[in-house]
């Protein structure tokens, strides 16, 4: 699909794009640099939609419909310790999720478009913000399908754990909607020793923390996959004192829009019955909106499988859906899609998604381009 001579240059990309990562709604450089790679392939695109957002087009040889496929592009913040010669150059800012194998995969993904002889055209979308803020819902919003119109859309994930190069496509789910939430406990504060004059926001929060777990426990069908997780509690200085205020940060995950809601439902309870039991105040915020959770649409999904096929790929037993969350279902709100996971290799300690020695592998990049290209392919020729 890809001579050497390509997948060496992709490689050099993938990482360049490590050494310079960046967190959401902050990828300027990086949209500069990929916008410098898609000038070079000779493709047209457009930037700055939804914020650092791109979107190239590979046009068919003669008119007929479009699909999308999808990247990332945002870096987390987390302190690398790989010690590889191309290891961030950009003090605890990480690409520890593989967002720069993903946007790698998408260029390799066009070069191959590029040789290709099809009807219709194959948008390539490079999207900000996912790990915060939802950057595909701010590149709706910004009109990307009024101005790149598409009728379906693919994606990938790398995952570590599985063989490199290896996919898995999920019938149904594949991965959570979430939903993020701030708490705060405020009261008087005073002296330790006269905790009768004060609220105690500390208590509120521990309260909080015990409580909430039973929304999921008595509140969600057992049958019916659902977290609360509180991520975060900070509050109080020193031993003598009661603090002013507690802040207490978490996320809600579920496979479901409406369990998401039912959950928000919970925090609001818990927080307030909470906030009574120790006499402070309390106030609370949600992200704007919910991450919707990423559920393959069954004819896309059969397409990504017989993609597989067709590039000469290992199709990957069934596999449980994962409780991490990917904005990617925002797009499966508009219009039918499917995401695959890619085989990232054998995960050592530390080496998962989200920690500090984890490194996207190179040889997951020709896999990966050729999925998401015969994906596309597919895709159109079925039209």
């Amino acid at each position: 699909m890809l001579p050497e001579s390509a997948l060496d240059w992709l490689v050099s990309v993938r990482r360049h794009l490590h050494q310079y990562p960046e967190l959401s709604r902050a990828e300027a450089m990086t949209a500069d640099y990929i916008a410098a790679r898609l000038a070079e392939l000779g493709l047209p695109f457009e930037a700055g939609i939804g914020g650092h957002g791109l979107v190239a087009t590979v046009r068919g040889r003669q008119g007929g419909p479009a699909v999308g496929l999808r990247a990332d592009m945002d870096a987390l913040a987390i302190s690398e310790r790989t010690d590889l010669p191309y290891a961030s150059r950009h003090p605890d800012v990480m690409h520890a999720c593989g967002h720069d194998g993903h946007m790698t995969i998408l260029l390799g993904a066009a070069m191959i478009l590029q040789q290709g002889d099809f009807a219709g055209d194959v948008h390539l979308v490079f999207q900000p913000a996912e790990e915060r803020y939802g950057g595909a819902r701010m590149m709706l919003d910004d009109g990307m399908l009024q101005r790149f119109a598409m009728r379906q859309i693919f994606g990938l994930h790398n995952w570590p754990g599985v063989p490199a190069g290896t996919v898995v496509v999920h019938d149904g789910p594949v991965m959570a909607g979430t939903s993020e939430f701030t708490l705060r406990f405020t009261a008087a504060g005073g002296h330790a020793s006269t905790p009768h004059l004060t609220g105690d926001p500390l208590l509120s929060g521990g309260y909080f923390m015990t409580g909430i777990q039973q929304a999921v426990a008595r509140s969600v069908d057992p049958l019916e996959s659902a977290v609360v997780t509180v991520g975060s509690f900070r509050g109080g200085f020193a031993q003598n004192i009661i603090p002013q205020e507690a802040e207490l940060t978490g996320t809600l995950r579920a496979f479901r829009g409406e369990t998401l809601l039912h959950l928000r439902a919970r925090v609001e309870a818990v927080a307030q019955a909470a906030a009574a039991m120790a006499g402070c105040d309390w106030s609370l915020a949600f992200d704007a909106a919910l991450c919707s959770p990423v559920v393959n649409t069954p004819h896309e999904r059969d397409t990504m499988r017989q993609a597989a096929k067709a590039a000469g790929l290992t199709l990957g037993g069934p596999m449980a859906p994962s409780m991490g969350g990917d904005d990617f279902g925002d797009f499966l709100t508009q219009i039918p899609g499917a995401y695959a996971f890619l085989g990232n290799g054998d995960q050592g300690p530390e080496t998962g998604l989200h920690q500090p020695k984890y490194d996207f592998n190179d040889a997951a990049i020709g896999p990966g381009a050729a999925l998401l290209a015969q994906s596309a392919l597919l895709a159109l020729a079925q039209s």
